[in-house]
């Protein structure tokens, strides 16, 4: 979007290893204290010839389908963040280059209002921070969807502490990234308002009905091409 639509930069390196570095660790180490699923027995054992742990299968789902609905999810609260500040998102097409320009202090938003260089920067970095935000919570659901493989969260429960632990640790860490004093010399993360934090919330649900749907078209239909293609 950055290169081809020429927006505002929606996320920033900063933030990435904030995301890969921070917040993700903890959760993804939790999975390692999950019970087996309850039918673990009944399964084929995995194929080591063809059943890589990095499968075309586990690249479906995560670039295909958990992956989308996510990017959608962040690119819509950056867009709220945007169009709230007055920069609609028709206004943003096209509006990179002299967006980054330090001498420009006079682009208007969609109002007629006009934007300094440093005003403009702020605005960036606060989407940007929104963007992780989204990213954040909508890996909770994520989280939960990885604790099994054909198992509703009904059948599985949420039985794992350092799981629980997890999540509260990735939103307390957030939190503190957004809200703490200096953070936006740092690591140009702003604090963001509170309403904004409702816009990923759609697509954080999106994610867990959509797999929770998709578990039980397996589990009802074991020989389809959905299990086929989606089970890894």
């Amino acid at each position: 979007m950055f290169i081809i639509a020429y927006i505002p930069l929606p996320i920033g390196t900063l933030t990435i290893l904030v995301i890969d570095l921070g917040t993700d660790i903890m959760p993804a180490v939790s999975l390692l204290f999950e019970e087996p699923e309850g039918d673990i027995m009944r399964q084929m054992p995995r194929d080591t010839k063809h059943d890589h742990i990095v499968s075309r299968r586990l690249i479906g789902m995560v670039f295909g389908q958990i992956g989308v609905i996510q990017i959608v999810g962040a690119f819509y609260t950056y867009f709220v963040v945007m169009a709230e500040s007055g920069f609609w998102p028709q206004r943003l097409l096209g509006l990179r280059d002299t967006w980054g320009v330090r001498g420009l202090n006079d682009i208007e938003d969609a109002y007629g209002q006009e934007w300094a260089f440093a005003q403009r920067r702020v605005l960036e970095y606060t989407c940007q921070t929104a963007f992780f935000m989204a990213i954040v919570m909508m890996q909770w659901s994520n989280l939960i969807i990885c604790k099994s493989r054909y198992n509703s969260i009904i059948q599985q429960r949420m039985m794992n502490p350092v799981l629980t632990w997890a999540l509260m640790f990735e939103t307390l860490l957030m939190a503190f990234f957004i809200y703490c004093p200096g953070m936006d010399k740092g690591l140009r993360i702003y604090p963001i308002r509170w309403s904004w934090w409702f816009a990923p919330l759609p697509f954080v649900f999106l994610i867990f009905v959509y797999e929770e749907l998709r578990k039980l078209m397996v589990r009802w239909y074991p020989n389809s091409f959905l299990k086929h293609e989606t089970v890894y």
